[in-house]
């Protein structure tokens, strides 16, 4: 026979109960990730319609990827223009799709943000035997969150880091090393979180063997 929860004094249960203020906050992240889904379908759609050959739908891609056309320049080699760019071609074609990567992947670190959060900080969402159960949800607590957040962290700056080294005529040496050494810093902050992590995870193992 399972024994009732033991009721808290008033202070501390108001402490407890004060979890409930993170609520707005994952609820806000919830309209974010609608704001990103309508991101990607607006993007997706000019990007339809410039196959096609639609010239307003290219120009909002180009506009929206920082892209330029090959420079035109003059005797004195000063950049005078750009070249029209007249139809989709294979660049602005790969900074648009690895854009849009770019979103999935910031909307699975909201998904990780929202459920794992809310499971581990505010409440349980008692999904244990649901067939559609995250198969990280099962065993996550505030080290595992950290250390996927990490990573995926370190994927979105690897798909910036890419578009950016695609289009690096478009960028000043400056803005393409500080992007390389930030996302080298994500790299080695990431490798940090797991290795102690792992000390961590050793240290209460090795507690509960003494026991």
């Amino acid at each position: 026979m399972s024994q009732a929860p033991r009721r808290l004094r008033p202070l501390p249960n108001l402490i407890f109960a004060s979890r409930w203020l993170q609520l707005p906050l994952y609820i806000g992240l919830i309209l974010a990730q609608a704001v990103y889904v309508f991101q990607f379908w607006t993007e997706l759609v000019h990007l339809i319609e410039a196959a096609f050959g639609n010239q307003e739908a290219l120009s909002l891609l180009v506009k929206s990827i920082g892209y330029k056309a090959t420079a035109i320049k003059d005797i004195a080699g000063n950049i005078t223009g750009y070249e029209p760019i007249a139809k989709l071609n294979e660049t602005i074609l790969m900074l648009v799709v690895l854009g849009l990567i770019d979103v999935v992947m910031i909307s699975n670190l909201l998904i990780m943000v929202i459920v794992g959060g809310y499971e581990t900080f505010v409440s349980r969402m008692e999904l244990d035997g649901h067939p559609d159960q995250p198969e990280w949800l099962s065993h996550v607590n505030a080290s595992v969150l950290k250390v996927k957040l990490a990573t995926a962290i370190i994927g979105i700056s690897s798909i910036h880091l890419l578009k950016t080294f695609i289009n690096a005529d478009n960028y000043a040496e400056k803005t393409l090393m500080w992007q390389t050494l930030i996302h080298v810093a994500f790299l080695a902050s990431a490798i940090a979180i797991a290795y102690t992590d792992r000390l961590l995870s050793a240290s209460h193992g090795a507690g509960a063997d003494k026991h």
